[in-house]
Order: C-alpha cells, then sequence, then structure tokens
C-alpha cells in the first residue's frame, strides 16, 4: 500500500502532523486508538469517513518511519577510565 497518496503534511492542519487525506484526523490519533484496544469497527462507527484503507494507511506509514529509522549504539565509557 501507498501511504503516500493518503497521509498528508500541511503546516496549516494540526502544525503539520501527517493527517489522513481530506481530514484533520492524524496518524497519530489513529495509531493511538489502535493501541489502546480500538477496533477498526469502533473507529469507524466514530469516525465514518474514515475507511478501511485509510486505517490500513496509518499502519503502513508507521512501519515505513520504523523502517527508516536508524539507530546508532553509543559507546559508554567504564567508570574510572
Amino acid at each position: 500500500m501507498n501511504w503516500q497518496e493518503r497521509i498528508v503534511s500541511d503546516p496549516r492542519i494540526l502544525t503539520g502532523k501527517p493527517v489522513i487525506k481530506g481530514t484533520r484526523l492524524a496518524v497519530e490519533f489513529i495509531l493511538d486508538l489502535l493501541a489502546n484496544g480500538w477496533s477498526e469497527v469502533e473507529i469507524s462507527k466514530n469516525y465514518p469517513r474514515l475507511t478501511h484503507e485509510d486505517i490500513q494507511t496509518c499502519l503502513c506509514y508507521a512501519s515505513a518511519l520504523l523502517k527508516s529509522e536508524r539507530v546508532y549504539p553509543i559507546k559508554v565509557l567504564q567508570e574510572g577510565i
């Protein structure tokens, strides 16, 4: 799924947070709902304009973001050296 077609970032909408295109619903908000146990059915019932594809796109966006993250180990100095 190509999240770039459904997720947009505009500084005039929610200070530039990524949102589902055509809404003011932040990807972060949808992910928080899912993380707090909301089902897709519950989300759709409360936000009827959202489609299954919109919710899946939020997950794809989060996945892509995590895949692009780079973690670099920091060498910790031992005490007394």
